[in-house]
């Protein structure tokens, strides 16, 4: 086995953390199954900073790469073999010290692994299964592990990464089999699904063995998730969304990961270069959209079609879909099923809970909505309390459309600001004096 040792650990590590930063499928479920308290660390759903859980609450992971060198030349990727940038390798003892001790300082609370393709995607894997065996066997880690499976490496390697991990991620990369044959010639849409429907299996076959023998290991207990690159191709939100609702029907995802593209490579195959930086409005409506998929009982097909193929730039996707579908309104709240109330611009599915659950005991007004988290200045100009609407107003498009616009969506601030940060663990300047190497 040949690793780069030539280097100390904190320069391999300001490497290979700034290498995994336009990697952003590292979003933790936290999953709370492997702790049986003989060992170290915690999957328990809290934290302090760097990513976030699936119910929102922030948690953090050391997101690293085994090593940025690869045999593949993927044109958008900053690692591709053709780029001259100083390459790195952890040893799996590094990255289990490493994560232990950043432990110790409170610092994380698990691990996101991801790697370039050394020598071979068995070669790789087999480097990342050493890793996660030393960190759960030797040093006795029972925190969270999210990590990248390599698409081409043997299903025994996979089903065995499976079996330490927490959750796995094999990433799709572009939305279409064109896009990557175009950007990443190297890989195939079959290389890469093939893992997921072995994961998709694997996790169906583990659940009813853990409930046939009352316990055993748990196999990705967390689910998995796949990532993809957005604006490197010329695929339509109507196509990338199409695609994610295909994935979470036929594979059973917990997360697709929409990532902006950023330009780091020139490349004729590439979009020119623009001032306008990452496409982060683009992608925060993505994400927007695939809540409602998720969550909202929307298919891709009712948010956008052939006709309609991208995103309103101005409206997020359900008050776009509610001012294209104003026959289904005024909605009445005391009435209303569940699914429909999803469906009005500034109710939540917890508040649409709460209204299902509330009325049962009494009539409910636009005040009690209010104090059930529903935000009227949005849903007004859509329901009615009692037969009634909070204010005249008139249910037409432009109307509706131009008091919206008055509201302002708060947008988050790298979308406002246009900034594209990775967090770095090197913003605390003490951290050099601290580390163990």
């Amino acid at each position: 086995m040949w690793l780069q040792e030539s280097m100390d650990l904190y320069e391999k590590l300001e490497i290979l953390t700034d290498a995994a930063k336009y990697d952003v499928a590292c979003t933790s479920s936290g999953a709370d199954g492997r702790g049986d308290g003989a060992g170290m660390g915690s999957c328990e759903r809290a934290g302090i900073c760097h990513s976030f859980s699936a119910d929102g609450r922030c948690i953090s992971l050391l997101k690293i790469l085994f090593t940025n060198e690869c045999i593949y030349d993927c044109k958008y990727c900053i690692n591709r073999r053709s780029n001259d940038v100083r390459r790195a390798s952890f040893t799996p003892d590094e990255v289990c010290t490493l994560t232990m001790e950043f432990y110790r300082r409170n610092y994380i609370e698990g691990l996101f692994l991801s790697s370039g393709v050394l020598v071979s995607p068995d070669y790789t894997m087999e480097l990342l299964y050493a890793t996660l065996w030393k960190l759960r066997r030797e040093c006795r880690f029972q925190g969270y592990i999210h990590v990248k499976a390599i698409p081409g490496a043997s299903r025994e390697l996979v089903e065995r990464l499976g079996f330490l991990a927490d959750r796995m991620s094999i990433n799709l990369e572009l939305p279409t089999a064109e896009g990557l044959q175009m950007l990443a010639p190297h890989k195939t849409r079959k290389k890469i699904l093939e893992p997921m429907r072995l994961v998709q299996t694997r996790m169906m076959e583990n659940k009813q063995e853990i409930q046939l023998y009352r316990g055993g290991p748990q196999f990705v207990p967390a689910g998995q998730s796949t990532q993809m690159i957005i604006g490197a191709t010329p695929e339509t939100d109507y196509q990338i969304v199409r695609v994610a609702q295909s994935l979470y029907d036929n594979f059973d995802l917990k997360r697709v990961f929409y990532s902006a593209f950023v330009h780091v490579n020139d490349d004729a195959a590439l979009p020119a270069r623009t001032d306008a930086g990452p496409p982060l409005l683009r992608e925060h409506r993505l994400y927007q959209a695939d809540w409602l998929l998720r969550y909202y009982h929307f298919r891709a097909e009712e948010l956008l079609s052939e006709e309609q193929p991208n995103f309103n730039i101005h409206f997020d996707p359900k008050c776009n879909w509610a001012l294209n579908h104003l026959e289904q309104f005024p909605v009445e709240v005391n009435r209303a099923d569940y699914r429909m109330l999803l469906r009005v611009p500034g109710i939540g599915y917890k508040s649409a809970s709460r209204i299902v659950k509330a009325r049962r005991l009494g009539v409910l007004g636009f005040q009690d909505l209010k104090k059930m988290g529903v935000v009227l200045k949005r849903a007004l100009y859509f329901i009615t309390c009692q037969g009634k609407m909070m204010y005249p107003v008139r249910l037409e498009e432009d109307y509706i459309a131009r008091n919206l616009l008055e509201t302002k969506e708060k947008l988050p601030a790298e979308v406002r600001d246009l900034g594209y940060r990775q967090l770095s663990l090197f913003d605390d300047v003490r951290f050099r004096e601290n580390v163990i190497v």
